[in-house]
């Protein structure tokens, strides 16, 4: 249990989310994150000289990726900050928001930024030599495809590890459209009373178009509507499978960005000083191969543990859901009513850029949080490799 960890109330950002292969398709996801930031810092009248370390988040490559987080904290105008590059497919804004809170617990670090940012759409394409191969041909990798389609370990699609789990847990077909619906259904409420619930935390990302022309993008992109009657008219994506296009995420691309520091420092930097956000705990977990939705149990059972608390402590618990599958089981597993967590928006819905996605949930649940008056918030979700991150924050 961690201690001595803030974030400073609207101490954070996210960007829309916006399908891939659409406006952000071209642009490099660590100078846009970069850019971003230090125009969200100009408006907080934040001096980024004030940071001692950021914490950058990317899981596909982009170009001059070698300099990452350094050069990252140049661009945002921290020229003297050194910093670290994390990638845990959607597992890296949970882990990188503990680190960065370890790192003030231990006083390593006083304040840090931690910025998560990727670009799904347009993934490189690395190639590597094999002198020893047939004429020498090369071996090729596709950043997104290829990972998306085959876990190295596990031998299998993503997709297949959440068939895996309906198979052996009986998960019905009925049950992942009625919770894909629902999802859109809370997605919704984030946009009732025209997005109220969404300006609390999202900043617009702009890109330049032409030589004279800017481009402000304030809200999702790519959201397709969901209908019951649209549900049951997909197919399914695999063959015999239950989930269908309609009951899956959709990559994306995004960023979001959060401030960790002390509680004096964090009080300084608050919107509101009479609203902490302090972090709690965090859990991990790897279970059985090629069996990923599984995974947010144990890390959210885990980081209930090191906190001392039990489930029903919680007030607000937002998930990273890439498949109807995974709250299905969560429900099941820690007896919890599927239609009562999740509200505002997930994954599911909004989309799926890798290391932004759990920190976009993560500021949704703080400012559900505090909209409720304060109370505990449990963020937990899976990740490539049949693992899992989960982090509690107590707000109020």
């Amino acid at each position: 249990m961690l201690s001595k960890a803030f974030i400073p109330y609207k101490g954070y950002y996210s960007t829309p989310f916006v399908k891939w292969q659409g406006s952000l398709a071209n642009e490099n996801s660590i100078t846009l994150g970069a850019q971003t930031s230090k125009r969200w810092l100009a408006t907080r009248k934040f001096d980024p000289q004030m940071f001692d370390y950021l914490m950058l988040g990317v899981t596909i490559g982009q170009p001059a990726l070698f300099y990452g987080s350094p050069w990252a904290a140049a661009l945002i105008g921290a020229t003297g900050t050194a910093g670290l590059l994390i990638s845990q497919a959607c597992s890296t804004a949970t882990t990188g928001i503990f680190q960065a809170a370890q790192g003030i617990e231990t006083r390593a670090y006083s304040c840090v930024y931690t910025l998560f940012t990727d670009r799904c759409s347009n993934g490189p394409h690395t190639v590597w030599p094999n002198p020893k191969g047939p004429g020498g041909q090369v071996i090729s990798e596709n950043w997104v495809m290829d990972h998306f389609g085959n876990d190295p370990w596990a031998g299998s699609a993503m997709i297949q590890t959440a068939e895996n789990v309906i198979q052996l847990t009986g998960i019905t077909r009925k049950e992942c459209d009625a919770n894909a619906l629902r999802r859109y259904e809370q997605y919704l409420d984030a946009l009732a009373n025209d997005r109220a619930f969404q300006k609390r935390y999202m900043f617009p990302v702009e890109i330049k178009v032409s030589k004279k022309k800017n481009l402000l993008i304030d809200a999702d992109e790519g959201v397709m509507e969901t209908t019951e009657e649209g549900l049951k008219s997909l197919r399914p994506v695999l063959p015999g499978g239950r989930l269908t296009f309609g009951s899956q995420t959709h990559p994306a691309d995004g960023h979001c960005a959060l401030i960790v520091t002390g509680k004096e420092k964090a009080g300084e930097l608050s919107d509101d000083p009479g609203i902490q956000i302090q972090v709690i705990s965090f859990g991990h977990a790897r279970v059985k191969k090629a069996h990923m939705p599984m995974a947010p149990v144990p890390a959210a059972v885990m980081a209930l543990e090191k906190a001392g608390l039990a489930i029903k402590d919680i007030k607000v618990i937002k998930t990273h859901n890439p498949f109807a599958a995974n709250d299905i089981y969560m429900s099941r597993e820690m007896k919890l009513n599927i239609n009562t967590f999740n509200n505002f928006g997930s994954s599911l819905i909004f989309g799926h850029p890798q290391a932004p996605t759990a920190g976009r949930s993560i500021i949704e649940g703080i400012e559900e949080a505090a909209m409720l008056g304060g109370g505990y918030v449990l963020f937990t979700g899976c990740a490539a490799g049949d693992t899992s991150a989960a982090l509690i924050l107590k707000v109020g």
